[in-house]
């Protein structure tokens, strides 16, 4: 009996359609195999090359991944998984990298320590690779000329502990967490306890190297003025891969003086007050000294069951305890420092102090890189210019006791903020602000009922807020990100949709870094959630690149050629 034709040509069309649908939509396979192959061709030991590789069926893939995943939040089966993680040991892996990515046609998200509260530096809805350089973190310190060579993939910890290695009378402003990875807390702007004294972590960066979108290591002289000012404080996650930067050592006292000092709301302790005087004074004493304000709601210990707020003034002063103590007497009378609670020691010890180590631990435990290890979290941000009334206070005192568990933390500007221009660096919030508010809520079980209860408490209070702080626009800080504040799609990613929350993070700064990206990565490769866009806002990295064109049609055509084989089998065999 004589076959029918209907069948092969039936099963030709399901063929062709999944054969359509795998192009569109590439399988973790498929990606892996396309990216082992051309990653090969970017280093001097292409054997090696699948050493630093993790696909989805890795039996190492999830501790890779986990590792670095610091917001709970952003660690659930139904989170998005990338389909390879990258964890490259050498400067070709990272420029071949960017390269594969864009010729498979795939998003490429850059992870440093993982610190991004809204887990962008790891998480999306689009298929993507993780380039992780955890690996990529070398420091290099030159007492002689000030100076230290750090690799994106460093923390603050180990740049602080390899700076006093080599000496005990240098240091560096950045952040208080030693977890924090270097490649994002410094692109973003960085900032911690020496702001005062001494600016940004970005004031301080005098070189940096580059991978951008065409897969060149670029230093400041060869990238040029433009972007190398943008990846001081614009975010470099938009603009290419940052391998490290130069930054200039600041000199730091044999003795400095630290002290906390709690007072509650339910005991009579003037706590109030001690917010009124700490907003006139923190932002305008000495620039020596910073006094961070956390304000909480908590238990209290005076009326059973009910919830008060509790006042912390954690401080620094480059300088000894005898002055600091005078110095607060005559300012910050609300205060009541005493010698007795002041404590001096060296600079690394302040920085252990400040990471909640207690003063018997030695400064090798800022090595320890404490992976594996993240609660849940919300943040977000905002920026204060006139004090707060007491009115005022007493109204958000009863909103934070009716929420129950979101808490302020208040950094102090003024000094050494207050010099330093507002396009400098893409970073723009200097003169005029009093200081920087963090919404924080941590809460420690999983479940989409407490995550949707958490952040709507930080976002309650957040709108509480909007008539005491900053407005046209309502700043927030980059490095403490914020989705809630606008995103952008990767169906449109328009202008208009970076606008949205690229004029809050950098204020007038948001039209140059624009024209920046525009001219470096015109085609938006280097794109995620909040990236700067281009001028054009075309999504033009939505689609595949010409060379990822290619490659999709080449696996195509190769299957077609089996399809046609099968149905010659089918309809003369």
């Amino acid at each position: 009996m004589e076959k029918s034709c209907l069948l092969p040509f039936g099963i030709f069309l399901v063929l062709l359609l999944n054969i359509s649908a795998s192009v569109a939509a590439p399988t973790a396979e498929s990606v892996y195999i396309s990216f082992l192959q051309c990653l090969k061709n970017y280093t001097s030991s292409p054997d090696q090359v699948s050493n630093i590789i993790f696909a989805q069926t890795n039996a190492s893939f999830s501790s890779v991944l986990e590792a670095y995943i610091r917001n709970a939040r952003f660690n659930t089966t139904s989170t998005p998984k990338p389909l390879l993680v990258v964890t490259p040991l050498e400067e070709p892996h990272i420029q071949g990298a960017v390269i594969c990515a864009k010729n498979i046609g795939i998003q490429l998200k850059i992870r440093s320590g993982g610190h991004d509260y809204e887990g962008i530096s790891y998480v999306s809805d689009q298929p993507f690779i993780i380039l992780d350089m955890f690996q990529f973190r070398n420091i290099t310190v030159d007492v002689e000329n000030k100076v230290a060579v750090v690799q994106a993939g460093a923390t603050l910890g180990e740049v602080y502990y390899r700076i006093w290695e080599k000496s005990k009378v240098y240091g560096f402003p950045a952040g208080l967490c030693p977890t924090v990875g270097v490649g994002g807390h410094l692109s973003g702007g960085g900032y911690g306890n020496m702001l005062r004294k001494h600016g940004l972590s970005v004031d301080h960066v005098v070189d940096a190297k580059i991978v951008d979108v065409k897969g060149r290591i670029l230093d400041k002289e060869a990238m040029g003025e433009d972007l190398f000012w943008a990846i001081k404080g614009g975010g470099g996650a938009s603009f290419g891969v940052i391998l490290s930067y130069t930054v200039k050592l600041v000199l730091v006292p044999e003795v400095v003086t630290v002290f906390k000092i709690l007072k509650s709301l339910d005991k009579n302790e003037n706590m109030t007050e001690l917010v009124l005087q700490w907003q006139n004074v923190a932002p305008h004493t000495d620039d020596r000294l910073f006094m961070r304000l956390l304000l909480q709601p908590v238990s209290s210990k005076v009326v059973k069951k009910t919830k008060t707020i509790r006042a912390t003034v954690m401080a620094l002063f480059l300088g000894g305890a005898d002055e600091v103590v005078t110095l607060m007497g005559k300012e910050f009378p609300a205060l009541d420092l005493s010698k007795e609670n002041c404590t001096e020691m060296s600079w690394i010890g302040s920085v252990l102090w400040w990471a909640n180590f207690d003063n018997a631990t030695k400064p090798q435990a800022l090595l320890d890189r404490n992976v594996n290890s993240a609660n849940f979290l919300k943040r977000k941000s905002d920026y204060v210019q006139k004090p707060l009334s007491k009115v005022e206070l007493e109204g958000i005192w009863k909103k934070m006791i009716e929420l129950g568990k979101t808490g302020f933390v208040f950094n102090p500007y003024g000094g050494k903020m207050s010099e330093v221009s507002s396009d400098a660096t893409p970073f723009p919030h200097r003169a005029g602000n009093l200081f920087k508010i963090q919404y924080s809520v941590n809460w420690d079980e999983p479940g989409l009922e407490l995550d949707n209860n958490y952040t709507s408490q930080a976002r309650i209070l957040y709108s509480y807020m909007t008539p005491f702080v900053s407005s046209n626009p309502r700043s927030a800080f980059l490095n403490y990100r914020d989705l809630d504040i606008g995103t952008n799609s990767f169906g449109n990613n328009t202008y208009e949709e970076g606008a949205v929350y690229g004029i809050k993070y950098f204020n007038r700064n948001f039209e140059r870094l624009v024209k920046i990206k525009t001219v470096v990565d015109p085609e938006n490769f280097f794109r995620n959630e909040q990236s700067i866009p281009t001028q054009t806002g075309l999504d033009t990295a939505a689609s595949e690149s010409d060379a990822g064109k290619l490659l999709h049609l080449s696996l195509y055509w190769n299957l077609m050629v089996k399809v046609v084989w099968l149905l010659i089998f089918e309809v003369f065999i």
